[in-house]
């Protein structure tokens, strides 16, 4: 298919898929091919090698896995299969194994998912019998090969999927070995994140002239474009933990993961934030898969709230109702760090990026912001006053919520005996005490020392901490400086600010500029083509449930 035919291409029909699989997809409710896969099944199904980068989300999996199953014989398999995928982890054998067998399920697709820490007898009893595709970790199907109960003699395609952290998990020397054991023509495809110069590496020693395709995240819809808040809060390493559970006490999350270094303190996290009250899980290198499954089972069924992983443990997992990201420490290098986000904000959901940074590590943050393009705004650590007012305002939105669904005449006749002897706001009060201390509303009253970044220690503001009111600064060259009327006093923090404006007005939040709040006002610059557009549509909004004036400020150059 030539650049001009794939442009062209607007459904899976327009593709030349065979009609089971035209019928699976429809009634999965696929209706057109993504960028990735307009670009890759044409190509593959030609026969070419191909080499692509995409990132997870962008549909790669269904660009490899329709090819496979194109290829497959109408009847008369054999015991061997036709195609092997390789991925790093047993998460996503499991995801891509079911997703093939989705899209197969009318040709009667025999797919095998094979990983280490599943017992390997059921392996054995379905290799056997016989498999079209297996899908694997590298260690578990060299182990197979070396068996001879994996034979890839009748191997037409492999594919590498997320191939940079196969090699990142030390899968380099398991994935040449399983190269070398199949045939010599056989089709390959290689997707990765990234290309760092081992993928290179790979593709020259491995691949025939591959094809090359470079696919980015498919940007979402108007009106669905995910909103990933990402801070940091800057904490003496002793403090950590306690920052930990003070922001999220804040922030009460659905479902968090908190990156950690080591396994050790993986287990050391863990356990204090159980003792905080959360139902924490760790997951780490050092468990085996039962262990690993039932940690990933507590956390999908709510069992579980917060999981505790080193970065290796984590790889491949996909949670569905993920609202948080933690780093407890400024991630080594920009690539996990974006690895890491990318975790949260899918499908059109908002998402939360938090990372707890010591004082040594605020370059690394400086140099995570430029590499990635993204803004990381510094604040605060919340204070106990902070904590307290948050745990208020969930005991009141459950009292609302309460009063509004729940059938409450049976306890009238409680209310009736007292207001005989105290008066009635004295009754609710007392009420909403005990509830309050019910849902754990006892405060931490350990405050956590503020640590000054080391420009405030020379005289200049931080960036997030509003400057002298008495001497304000020149705005930014092709910004415009617009005057909010509310500010820390009301509880308005940076994100709040970039929020209304990225969801009021046609900006993103990488379109904002400098931001400066205090106590009673805060500044945003916004540029001077969209400051008419920004003022009008956050007049028409509320920010903090509150209508605020909004104005350009007026400023006298001094």
């Amino acid at each position: 298919m030539t650049p001009d035919a794939i442009d062209d291409v607007t459904s899976f029909d327009d593709l030349g898929l065979r009609p089971e699989l035209l019928r699976a997809l429809g009634a999965l409710g696929y209706e057109e091919p993504t960028p990735i896969q307009r670009e890759a099944i044409p190509l593959l199904l030609g026969g070419r090698d191909l080499l692509g980068q995409a990132a997870t989300g962008t549909g790669k999996t269904a660009a490899f896995a329709l090819p496979i199953l194109q290829r497959m014989p109408e009847g008369g398999r054999g015991e061997e299969p036709l195609a092997l995928v390789l991925v790093p982890t047993r998460e996503l054998a499991v995801q891509v194994s079911q997703a093939i067998h989705r899209y197969g399920r009318e040709l009667g697709t025999r797919v095998l998912p094979i990983y280490g820490g599943q017992p390997i007898g059921r392996q054995l009893r379905e290799l056997q019998r016989g498999v079209d595709v297996v899908v694997a970790t590298p260690g578990r199907a060299l182990d197979h090969i070396g068996r001879k109960t994996l034979r890839l003699d009748s191997l037409e395609m492999v594919v590498l999927d997320e191939a940079d952290e196969m090699l990142d998990m030390g899968f380099a020397e398991d994935i040449e070995a399983i190269l070398q054991d199949t045939p010599t023509q056989r089709q390959t495809v290689l997707f990765s994140a990234t290309m760092p110069p081992r993928i290179d590496a790979i593709a020259r020693s491995h691949l025939r002239d591959p094809e090359r395709v470079q696919i980015e995240r498919e940007p979402a819809a108007p009106g669905e474009e995910p909103l990933i808040r990402q801070s940091a809060y800057v904490v003496p390493r002793a403090h950590k933990p306690a920052a930990l559970g003070r922001v999220l006490d804040v922030e009460a999350p659905d479902a968090t993961i908190v990156f950690c270094r080591t396994r050790e303190e993986v287990d050391s996290l863990t356990e204090t934030m159980n003792g905080r009250g959360y139902r924490a899980e760790a997951l780490h290198g050092g468990m085996g898969q039962e262990q690993r499954d039932r940690v990933m089972s507590r956390l999908r069924n709510g069992t579980a709230d917060l999981l505790v992983a080193t970065d290796v443990a984590a790889r491949g997992l996909d949670i569905e109702h993920l609202t948080h990201v933690v780093n407890y420490n400024v991630p080594s290098a920009p690539e996990s760090y974006v690895h890491r986000v990318g975790r949260v904000g899918r499908a059109g959901r908002e998402g939360v990026a938090i990372t707890l940074a010591e004082p040594r590590e605020h370059r690394m943050l400086k140099t995570i912001e430029r590499v990635t393009k993204n803004r990381i705004t510094v604040e605060k650590v919340p204070t106990v006053a902070d904590l307290r007012a948050r745990r208020l305002e969930l005991t009141r939105a459950a009292l609302e919520e309460s009063i509004l669904e729940d059938d409450l005449e049976h306890f009238r006749v409680v209310v009736d005996t007292l207001a005989d002897e105290f008066d009635v706001m004295e009754i609710a009060m007392a009420a909403v005490k005990l509830a309050h201390e019910a849902a754990g509303g006892a405060a931490d009253d350990q405050e956590i020392p503020d640590v000054p970044l080391r420009a405030e220690r020379e005289g200049r503001p931080r960036r997030d901490q509003p400057r002298d009111d008495r001497r304000p600064r020149t705005p930014t060259r092709g910004m415009t400086r617009i005057f909010i009327g509310a500010g820390r006093s009301s509880g308005i923090r940076p994100q709040d600010l970039v929020g209304a404006i990225a969801n009021e007005s046609q900006l993103s939040g990488r379109d904002i500029g400098a931001i400066e709040i205090a106590d009673r006002f805060s500044l945003v610059e916004v540029p001077d083509h969209a400051t008419n557009e920004v003022i009008s549509a956050l007049r028409q909004s509320t920010i903090k449930g509150k209508k605020p004036t909004i104005r350009r400020e007026r400023f006298e150059p001094r």
